[in-house]
């Protein structure tokens, strides 16, 4: 990332200083109010912040946490944004990812004089941070008188603890999650895993990839993780020669068409079918319990959350527990 973990280097005086993923600089003058998330992992990353009270905008697709959600304006989707609408809100910033929303979006948005803040977490550890990034964005201190629970007049009994407080215990309980699963990941082997993210055309996941490094630290090992996308599609097939490598300048490599065959050449212990953003059905799922590969011979063909997968942030730790549950339990 482009910015320390730390708290202190945001702030300066009455001015909050962060730096994006695409190496842009951004300034507010005290933290923002109005916020529109174009990102359902970062909608629930600041909720669990505190920040419900903040956001004005978010996508059909943000959808978590569905209780907290209720009420806040849809702004379109993550690739078809309503960028006149979001303009509308006047939001102080606006979040959003370089993956998942639309290059065009994000350039209207800039066009219009709205700060973008702009994520690009590849590795678990990015999101970790990143987290931290809008902790610092949402004005959350890391002094430790923030984090004191006042006496409830009344009672005596500890009032709820300050926004900034839960905004800190989030961070560093994510930082201790990413620590445990990076030294759990050390005592016990990898399985061989194949996560398919679509199914006509198949397509799965580079190691360059968030979904690889959460495989990784739950315990599994991607079998495709060095496999790169090729063009034409035919040439990803197998079925012509690839472009060379000066005519896919710019091209996002990470996350190639694959054959069955090449399933059953990788030979994978498990077979992971999250829900998104192709919602594997039984059907397809019968397709892998027939190939010839150790994991549909176990019966380890197995479905699972997407957001488990591949929401980064607050969700993330949440999830790991659950896929290294799924991975352990496939182990002989």
């Amino acid at each position: 990332m482009a910015f320390s973990a730390g708290w202190g280097p945001a702030f300066a005086g009455s001015f909050i200083r962060i730096v994006d993923d695409r190496g842009r600089k951004h300034e507010w003058r005290g933290s923002p109010q109005r916020i529109v998330s174009l990102v359902p992992s970062d909608t629930y990353s600041l909720i669990r912040l505190g920040a419900r009270e903040r956001l004005v905008g978010r996508t059909r697709y943000c959808v978590a946490p569905a209780e907290d959600v209720e009420g806040i304006e849809l702004v379109g989707g993550t690739k078809d944004a309503d960028v006149d609408r979001i303009v509308a809100l006047d939001p102080e910033v606006v979040v959003a990812n370089q993956e998942e929303n639309s290059k065009g979006d994000i350039e209207r948005l800039d066009a219009a004089g709205l700060r973008v803040l702009v994520s690009f977490p590849r590795r678990v550890a990015d999101g970790v941070a990143h987290l931290a990034r809008l902790a610092r964005l949402l004005g959350h201190s890391a002094s430790p008188t923030a984090a004191a629970r006042p006496a409830a007049p009344d009672r005596g009994a500890p009032a709820p603890p300050p926004p900034s407080a839960v905004a800190r215990e989030q961070v560093a309980a994510a930082y201790r999650a990413h620590a445990a699963a990076e030294a759990r990941r050390r005592e016990r082997p990898p399985l061989r895993a194949f996560v398919p993210i679509w199914m006509d055309p198949l397509m799965t996941v580079h190691g360059d990839t968030f979904i690889s490094d959460m495989l990784d630290l739950a315990g599994a090992q991607n079998v495709f993780e060095d496999r790169a996308r090729r063009y034409p599609l035919a040439a990803d097939l197998g079925k012509a020669p690839p472009l060379p490598p000066e005519r896919v300048q710019g091209r996002d490599l990470r996350y190639p068409r694959v054959t069955l065959d090449e399933v059953v050449a990788r030979a994978p212990d498990i077979v992971l079918l999250p829900d998104e953003p192709h919602a594997f059905t039984d059907a397809d799922a019968a397709i892998f319990r027939s190939l010839d590969i150790p994991a549909a011979r176990r019966g380890h063909v197995f479905r699972c959350d997407g957001k488990d997968l591949m929401w980064y942030g607050a969700r993330a730790l949440e999830g790991l527990s659950r896929l290294r549950e799924i991975i352990d339990a496939a182990r002989p």
